[in-house]
């Protein structure tokens, strides 16, 4: 233990920090260190949100890639992602529960499969092609599929997002 760290955690955040779950202390990484680190998150986040639009590219792995260079590299970033209404949902649930929420699975499959059906549909590529493209949203939904279910954990809080409370009312 160093001076100054009267210990490795830190205390438990709340909710409204952006960041619902345990979190260790880090040390300060250098400069070149941080530099390299906020550039990585940049590339993944960049590679998350192109996995949403391309088929077979999962974005769920590299988003966590993202908030996994962010922390260390600028908490404060993270915490907007994690508050991101798009993205902060699913983050949460990784961190807090330890995995996706079963309506979140199927989404992800549903998407794939939709934009798959429509691009080869539209496009009608040649036959190699549309195999690859098929090939490669399959292993997009095996990722997802292999992807642990959210479980809440005992004395964690449940977040959940008030808007789809609203309106499932």
């Amino acid at each position: 233990m160093t001076p100054g760290n009267a210990s490795s955690n830190s205390p438990r955040k709340s909710v409204a920090d952006g960041s619902a779950f345990e979190q260790r202390q880090l040390q300060p990484p250098s400069r070149w260190a941080r530099s390299l680190y906020l550039f990585l998150a940049g590339l993944f986040f960049l590679l998350s949100v192109l996995g949403i639009f391309i088929p077979g590219l999962p974005a769920t792995p590299f988003l966590l890639l993202t908030s996994y260079f962010l922390v260390r590299s600028s908490p404060r970033l993270n915490a907007m992602l994690l508050r991101s209404r798009w993205f902060g949902p699913m983050l949460v649930d990784w961190q807090v529960h330890g995995g996706i929420r079963p309506h979140v699975r199927i989404k992800a499959i549903l998407a794939v499969t939709v934009a798959v059906g429509l691009t080869l549909y539209f496009s009608k590529p040649p036959l190699w092609f549309g195999l690859l493209v098929v090939a490669s949203a399959l292993v997009g939904i095996v990722v997802v599929l292999n992807l642990p279910s959210a479980r809440p954990a005992l004395g964690k809080p449940d977040i959940v997002d008030e808007e789809a409370q609203d309106s499932e009312a």
